[in-house]
C-alpha cells in the first residue's frame, strides 16, 4: 500500500474543521462534507483550555482564537444554599504555566476562525451534504451524490453515520439535562460576570462563563432528570420548569434565573457513547471527536479532545508510509486519554452534584487541572 494522499472527512463541527485544516497543512487532499446547509455552529458558548488551544497553535489560530474569546484571571465553585465560595480557581497564569491560554468563547466565533484557516488550506468544503450510508472508504449522500477517498473519518458527533460501521451500540441518554442561553452583562449581575463559575448542589448546578468581550454571558443549568431524552440545542425550554428547580436556591442562582428569563432559552437532554475498544476499521475508517469518544460535558472537554484528536490524526498519518500505520498510530496516542476524559467526566458530575456539597472542596480536589489535562501537549505526543 502507498502512503495515502486523499482524505474524505464527514462532519463540519470543530473536530472536523480542525482535522480539516490540520490535515491539509500537512499536504494532503482533503475534503469536509457538512449535512447542514451551510458551515457554521449552533449552541452559545464552550471552554478550551490550554491543552485544546496547543492544538490550535498546531494549524496556526490560537491566537486568532484567543482573540475573539475572553481569558478569565479567576473562576469560582460556589454553595447553592447561600452562595459561598467552596473552591476559587486564579486562571491568571494559565499561559505562564502550561504555554497556551485558557478560554471562553462563543462556539460560532471559533468556528468561523477555524474555517478560514481550513480554506486558506485549500479544503474543499461542501455544506448540504448529508451522508446517508457508508462503504469502504465512500459515503452516499441523501441526494444521491457519492464521494471517496483514501482515507474516511467520522466527525459526525453523537450520532455518528460512520460509527455505525464499527457496530450497533447507540448513543444513551445520561440522566442529565441541560438548559442554555445567551445573557447580555447588565449592572444587576456584573458581579456575577467578574466571578463567573458554577453553583453546585444536590442534583443540579448552574455554570455561567463570559464571551464576546465580557459583554455577553453564556449560562448553562444542568439537572438530573429522567422522562425527556430528546438530544439536540434548539428545543425551546420552559422557564417555569427552571424555577422548579433552582427556585429554592441562593440569591446569586435567582439572580441568573431572573436574567435568563428575559432571553431565549433552550433545552437539550445529554446522550453520550460508551468508550469503544476500536476506531479504525479496515485500515483505512476512522473516528474523531463525539464520533469517538462522546462524553457529559463535567470536565469541559469533549471539544477539547476533538481538537486533540485532529491533530493527532494529522501528524500520524503525515509520519506514516501506508494509512494503516497512520490510524494505527493515532489510535495508540489517543485512545486511552479519550476514555480516560471520558470516564471521569461522568464521574466530576457525580463529584460536583452529590447530596452533601458542604464536602465538596475538602479533600483532594479532582477536575480537570488538577486530573493534569492541561499539561498535554497535542503538538508534541509520540505518534
Amino acid at each position: 500500500m502507498s502512503k495515502p494522499r486523499t482524505i474524505l472527512i464527514v462532519g463540519g463541527g470543530i473536530a472536523g474543521m480542525t482535522a480539516a485544516a490540520a490535515l491539509a497543512q500537512q499536504g494532503f487532499a482533503v475534503t469536509l462534507l457538512e449535512s447542514a446547509p451551510q458551515f457554521g455552529e449552533i449552541g452559545a458558548g464552550l471552554t478550551l483550555t490550554p491543552n485544546a488551544m496547543k492544538g490550535l497553535d498546531f494549524i496556526g489560530i490560537c491566537e486568532e482564537a484567543a482573540a475573539v474569546a475572553v481569558e478569565p484571571s479567576r473562576q469560582r465553585i460556589q454553595h447553592w444554599q447561600d452562595g459561598r465560595t467552596l473552591v476559587a480557581m486564579d486562571r491568571s497564569t494559565q499561559r505562564e504555566k502550561y504555554g497556551a491560554p485558557y478560554i471562553t468563547v462563543h462556539r460560532a466565533d471559533l468556528h468561523g476562525v477555524m474555517t478560514k484557516a481550513a480554506e486558506a488550506a485549500g479544503v474543499t468544503m461542501i455544506a448540504g451534504a448529508e451522508v446517508v450510508d457508508s462503504a469502504g472508504t465512500s459515503v452516499t449522500l441523501a441526494d444521491g451524490r457519492s464521494f471517496s477517498a483514501d482515507v474516511l473519518v467520522g466527525a459526525d458527533g453523537v450520532k455518528s453515520v460512520i460509527r455505525r460501521r464499527f457496530g450497533d451500540d447507540a448513543p444513551h441518554f445520561t440522566g442529565h439535562v441541560a438548559w442554555r442561553c445567551l445573557v447580555p452583562v447588565t449592572p444587576e449581575i456584573q458581579d456575577l460576570s467578574d466571578f463567573p463559575g458554577i453553583i453546585i448542589g444536590p442534583g443540579a448546578m448552574m455554570n455561567r462563563y463570559n464571551v464576546r468581550g465580557s459583554k455577553i454571558m453564556n449560562f448553562v443549568f444542568f439537572a438530573r432528570q429522567e422522562g425527556w431524552n430528546q438530544e439536540g440545542w434548539t428545543t425551546p425550554a420552559d422557564q417555569d420548569e427552571l424555577k422548579a428547580i433552582y427556585g429554592h436556591w441562593c440569591d446569586d442562582a435567582q439572580r441568573l434565573l431572573m436574567a435568563a428569563s428575559a432571553q431565549p432559552m433552550f433545552k437539550w437532554a445529554i446522550n453520550a457513547r460508551k468508550p469503544m475498544d476500536n476506531w479504525v476499521l479496515d485500515g483505512n475508517v476512522t473516528l474523531l471527536g463525539d464520533a469517538a469518544h462522546a462524553m457529559t460535558p463535567f470536565l469541559g472537554h469533549g471539544a477539547a479532545c476533538g481538537i486533540e484528536d485532529a491533530v493527532v490524526l494529522a501528524r500520524a498519518l503525515a509520519a506514516s508510509d501506508t494509512a494503516a500505520e497512520g490510524l494505527s498510530r493515532y489510535q495508540a496516542a489517543r485512545h486511552e486519554r479519550a476514555t480516560f476524559i471520558q470516564l471521569e467526566s461522568n464521574a466530576n458530575a457525580d463529584r460536583m452534584q452529590g447530596q452533601d456539597t458542604d464536602l465538596f472542596g475538602l479533600g483532594e480536589m479532582k477536575d480537570e487541572e488538577s486530573l493534569g489535562l492541561f499539561t498535554y501537549d497535542p503538538r508534541t505526543v509520540a505518534v
